[in-house]
């Protein structure tokens, strides 16, 4: 399991599925056949620099967790946090990313956001 470090390979990744919850967003996309790989986003307009880096130290603990057993191979899953996934419980957010990890392997993904 690899860190995605390249903008391009974050882009690209907004190209694949897109699975929503109150606490962040998961995007899933083949990476063509290389191992599994994930990244994290957290923006500024969630908080200060303590506040995101706690976020990123939760997800970045989700996943190591979970994507070994629950992820996608050769596929590139990255988490985009979102306002209220601070404040979620961790057990919620384990629980929450389970469920989005059984969707994105299904195939299931929200619909595509509208253009501004």
């Amino acid at each position: 399991m690899s860190v995605l470090t390249k903008r391009a390979d974050f882009l690209a990744a907004n190209r694949g599925l897109r699975i929503a919850r109150p606490g962040f967003v998961l995007l899933v996309n083949p990476n063509g056949g290389e191992s599994l790989r994930y990244g994290i986003t957290v923006t500024k307009k969630i908080g200060n620099a303590v506040v995101r880096n706690r976020m990123k130290r939760r997800f970045r603990a989700l996943l190591r967790e979970m994507l070994p057993d629950a992820g996608l191979p050769a596929h590139d899953h990255v988490l985009i946090g979102r306002e209220g996934g601070i404040e979620r419980d961790f057990t919620k957010l384990r629980e929450e990313l389970a469920m989005a990890l059984s969707r994105a392997a299904q195939g299931k993904g929200d619909p595509p956001r509208r253009r501004r």
